[in-house]
């Protein structure tokens, strides 16, 4: 029983090998692995969360064609198939080439080589899994109209509140009032 560490990736990024390696040497012990086999510290984290083009895709701007204004803009590349999304591997921090570019920076999607199933899973360029978006384009304008919306409603509840609270100090001390005279003639 000797245990297994999978490094996946078409091919693995040769300085995620060579940290696994080094790592391993060094501390005489493997790397802890996440449920597939991999090192959390390169397979930890999906190729979405630290994608430039992350904030395109929260807005909804997609490229729908390869040739596109939005590919010309570097917008999410989605739609076009990136598998990032569903995706763990160190791709979009470590990068290919000494550091110098990975598929999404070249412009492609992510193939989503690191996950199981890889070569079953389709065409490259048709999306496999619908991931819910945020699908929103919020302006500055629009970010303050709503927390001028939320600011006037707190506002108004409190005023409400305040004259309800108001109105029941005051009956309070009508009958308190209308007590106190009783409570001098039986005293008297």
């Amino acid at each position: 029983d000797k245990p297994i560490v999978k490094v996946p990736g078409c091919p693995p990024i040769p300085d995620v090998m060579s940290a696994i390696i080094t790592y391993m040497v060094t501390f005489d012990r493997l790397p802890e692995l996440d449920r597939m086999g991999r090192p959390l510290m390169f397979y930890g984290q999906r190729i979405h969360d630290k994608c430039y083009r992350r904030a395109h895709f929260d807005a909804g701007e997609f490229v729908e064609s390869w040739d596109d204004d939005a590919a010309r803009k570097g917008y999410c590349l989605y739609k076009m198939g990136c598998k990032g999304p569903t995706t763990y591997n160190a791709c979009s921090s470590t990068r290919w080439n000494d550091g110098v570019s990975f598929p999404i920076q070249s412009g492609h999607g992510c193939l989503g080589c690191s996950e199981n199933g890889f070569w079953d899973r389709g065409s490259f360029y048709s999306r496999v899994v619908d991931i819910p978006q945020m699908g929103t384009h919020s302006t500055a304008d629009t970010v303050g109209l709503t927390a001028l919306g939320v600011v006037a409603a707190g506002v108004g509840g409190h005023a409400v509140a305040s004259a309800l609270n108001q109105r029941k100090r005051h009956k309070q001390q009508l009958a308190q009032a209308e007590q106190q005279p009783d409570n001098e003639d039986k005293q008297a």
